[in-house]
């Protein structure tokens, strides 16, 4: 049976160390952008993640810029089922990112001594300035499959 997760249950799941699926409008013919991003978040706070202004990062940038709005959806990819989508508003743009905020991030997916190296090479790449996008959750759409003695 499916139920939607509990606001505990949500921010809980959000919280753990998924990679996030983002979608943000196209502003031309194109479809939205979509694509996965490593994400920060403690429950009931925003969500933060970073990217680049130059590249393939550029475009992911602008269309954020531009549209101001952007959905996330995080899923558990073995069963039980559970995901959770985010509908939010772009509240800050960082620019750049202060290496603390960057491991804040990194350090959810990587062990310490490479998410210290991730971010060094980040900061120390001559190419894309970075940029940290802060997203204050507006809706949420959750779905849990899991049998109650699952849960």
């Amino acid at each position: 049976m499916i139920r939607e997760m509990t606001e505990q249950e949500r921010q809980g799941f959000l919280a753990g160390p998924h990679v996030a699926v983002l979608s943000v409008a196209s502003d031309d013919d194109r479809p939205p952008l979509t694509v996965p991003i490593w994400y920060g978040y403690r429950p009931g706070g925003n969500i933060s993640f970073f990217t680049g202004t130059q590249g393939r990062r550029a475009r992911k940038t602008r269309l954020i810029r531009r549209a101001g709005v952007l959905s996330l959806s995080v899923q558990r990819e073995e069963f039980p089922y559970r995901y959770v989508t985010v509908e939010g508003t772009v509240v800050r743009t960082d620019q750049p990112p202060s290496a603390e905020q960057m491991l804040a991030i990194a350090r959810r997916y990587l062990p310490e001594e490479a998410a210290q190296m991730f971010v060094e090479a980040e900061l120390e790449n001559p190419g894309p300035e970075l940029v940290l996008v802060t997203v204050r959750p507006d809706r949420w759409l959750t779905a849990d499959f899991a049998e109650e003695g699952e849960r």
